[in-house]
């Protein structure tokens, strides 16, 4: 980037806000354990932005260093694939529910209605193995949206990406909860701390690592999906249903003398479905936890996740058809083909303990996506630059916990009830869709590769397809809740400009993008606040003397008679001492210790403008954690006030009290 003296140029600005972070965070990112400070966004060793990337070796024997806490195709799977596995548990039940309203004849369209989301989900994953390619620092929908369709319009998808991640992990581990519940009805008076109880688990776990998530739900995912695909394969060899234990004695809530499929019917049980592909774009967010070749893996990982999805969701289709199933209250679609294919077994038991697993699971998607998307619009400055920190696991630990606290407030709100967040979910991940379907179409018809227009003819029938569904989620469950993601779609986007015109400002006051004025050397006087003479005092003024031209020690004295008697020996035995340096007696009448410093410091400063003047506080370090609060904090209520109240430069200097031993 080109610099320039003179009068900021608001496009070098905006590009390279995200410095005026740096040298704010810096010390807190190097003693944090985050990455190397001069990458304060955390993307060393992340691809870039472009298309290239080293040749894959096949070398997972030895991977790079960084490499070691980043995904392989098969541990991107497990990791990022959870909700869209799990879907396959309530996907095919919503287009059920839907149907049933028009009786058994409406029932005979679930394979066609389910075989049309399979044709969308191919579309789906193929659009995104290009998103992967085109832009493999992730962000799906918001990267395509905010090359291709403008600032705004990105906001939007990264704003409906935030809030279908948060509630999936709501809904997931709620789901979750519910099957263990109905399998103990004891534990559902206490099913909001199960609730807490599991988000906290998965928190814990992805604050390791994304690698550590992986291995930890590798078993899970893999138990569940040989579970849904051993069902599949064994009811097509039924020629009826083993068992109907599960649902027996359950009413039926199939609809009675209807005979007539209308186009909005199946609109209706098509948009319900579509559930089934929340997660398909997780891949595609999350591209830069993956191993080099990023972009090669996580295609890979796409079109795994969708042949699976697309299978199990098939197959369960045609088992409902083979079965006649029919939809009963209280007992799920999957419990009632569990059933039929393998009777009332263990292996029906096997089936339901593996779908309550990995339903609870499932929010591990939401963690692996949704810090990627936070650190990239952190890096763009619509977020606080924080987000876009990583540990020394490639973990972005304040995205991690952030979605775990919002999470938590919306299961205790909801009451651990699924179906009070329902209603909120999957309305999200379809505005997304229908951008990224949109963008890639502008992309198509910009770059006008061989072949760009079926592509493009491609794209834009998901566009349509994924924009239908978006207004009839939103149009039928408008009055369960949905008006709630209507009306915080545009506050999370008024909040994400907010911070952007907060960085512009700091940008265009700190003059970034311009050549400053060349440093010159001013006096330096460094004021010591002192409140009695110890070890402290004396490495304190000596390190003052190191970094000052002029030393001052200040000490606040009260009136009172106990504190006079305190403050006339400090006088005495400093002048006894003789330090060198003069002692300055600043009297408080009201006991305050932080603003006389600082008054005293905004005085020297109006006196002598041409003075640096800082404020050296010495604190004792203790060597055990637990001692700390045995400390008076004088030390931080005096940095606080002159902070607040001074343009004065603030030195802390920590004196390590070591044990007997050291």
């Amino acid at each position: 980037m080109a610099l320039h003296r003179g009068k900021p140029n608001p496009a070098a600005t905006a590009a390279t806000a995200a410095t005026a972070a740096t040298a704010a965070t810096a010390a807190t990112a190097a003693t944090a354990g985050t990455a190397d400070p001069a990458d304060p966004a955390g993307t060393a060793g992340t691809p870039g932005t472009g298309t290239h990337e080293p040749p894959d070796t096949g070398g997972e024997a030895s991977p790079p260093a960084g490499d070691r806490h980043r995904l392989t195709a098969l541990q991107g799977l497990a990791a990022l694939s959870l909700d869209a596995m799990a879907s396959v548990a309530y996907g095919p039940e919503s287009i059920v529910l839907v149907l049933a309203a028009a009786g058994a004849y409406g029932m005979g369209f679930t394979l066609p209605v389910t075989l049309a989301i399979a044709a969308l989900l191919a579309v789906l994953v193929a659009s995104y193995r290009q998103v992967i390619a085109a832009f493999p620092d992730g962000g799906g929908s918001y990267a395509v949206a905010k090359r291709h369709l403008g600032r705004r319009t990105s906001l939007v998808a990264a704003a409906s990406l935030i809030l279908d991640y948060v509630l999936n992990v709501a809904v997931s581990v709620t789901a979750g909860v519910a099957a263990l519940t109905s399998a103990f009805p004891e534990l559902y008076g206490e099913r909001v701390w199960i609730c807490l109880g599991a988000l906290v688990l998965v928190t814990a776990v992805n604050l390791r690592g994304v690698v550590d998530s992986a291995r930890a739900f590798l078993v899970p995912t893999a138990v569940f999906v040989g579970s849904i695909l051993a069902m599949v394969a064994v009811g097509l060899f039924r020629d009826g249903p083993v068992s109907t234990a599960s649902a027996a004695g359950h009413p039926s809530a199939l609809g009675e003398g209807a005979t007539a499929v209308g186009v909005l019917l199946l609109l209706k049980a098509f948009a319900a479905g579509c559930s089934a592909l929340t997660g398909v774009e997780a891949v595609a967010n999350a591209v830069p936890s993956f191993r080099a070749p990023a972009a090669r893996r996580a295609r890979r990982t796409e079109v795994a996740l969708g042949a699976l999805l697309g299978v199990m969701l098939i197959g369960l289709s045609v088992l409902i058809g083979r079965f006649h199933l029919q939809p009963v209250e209280g007992v799920t679609v999957l419990a009632q083909l569990a059933d039929a294919s393998f009777g009332h077994g263990p292996a029906f038991y096997v089936v339901q303990f593996a779908t309550m697993v990995l339903l609870a699971l499932a929010a591990n998607t939401s963690f692996g996506g949704l810090p990627v998307l936070m650190g990239l619009l952190a890096r763009d400055n619509h977020l606080p630059h924080v987000f876009a920190l990583k540990a020394d696991r490639q973990v972005q630990r304040h995205g991690v916990v952030w979605l775990a606290l919002v999470s938590g407030v919306l299961l205790v709100f909801s009451g651990g009830d699924t179906n009070t967040l329902v209603p909120l979910f999957a309305i999200g991940v379809f505005v997304g869709f229908t951008i990224c379907q949109v963008g890639m179409v502008r992309h198509w018809y910009g770059e006008r590769p061989g072949g760009w227009r079926t592509r493009a003819a491609l794209n834009g029938f998901g566009a349509l397809l994924t924009g239908i569904s978006a207004v009839v989620v939103t149009a039928t469950r408008f009055t369960e809740g949905a008006w709630l993601i209507v009306l915080a779609l545009p506050l999370i986007v008024l909040v994400f400009g907010r911070i952007h015109r907060a960085y512009t400002e700091i940008g265009e006051r700190l003059e970034l993008g311009c050549i400053p004025q060349p440093p010159r050397r001013s006096r330096s006087l460094v004021v010591v606040p002192v409140c009695g003479l110890s070890r402290l005092t004396c490495q304190a003024l000596t390190a003052a003397r190191s970094l000052g031209d002029e030393v001052l020690a200040v000490t606040v004295t009260h009136p009172a008679p106990e504190d006079r008697a305190a403050a006339e020996a400090l006088r005495r035995d400093w002048e006894l001492w003789k330090p060198g340096v003069a002692l300055v007696e600043l009297l408080s009448e009201t006991r305050s210790l932080g603003r006389p410093v600082s008054g005293y410091v905004r005085a020297l400063a109006r006196a002598r403008p041409d003075l640096q003047v800082t404020v050296l506080i010495p604190e004792t370090e203790p060597a055990r954690l637990w001692q700390r609060v045995l400390q008076n904090q004088r030390g931080s209520v005096v940095a606080h006030a002159v902070r607040r109240d001074t343009d004065a430069v603030i030195c802390r200097l920590r004196f390590r009290v070591t044990t007997g031993a050291g």
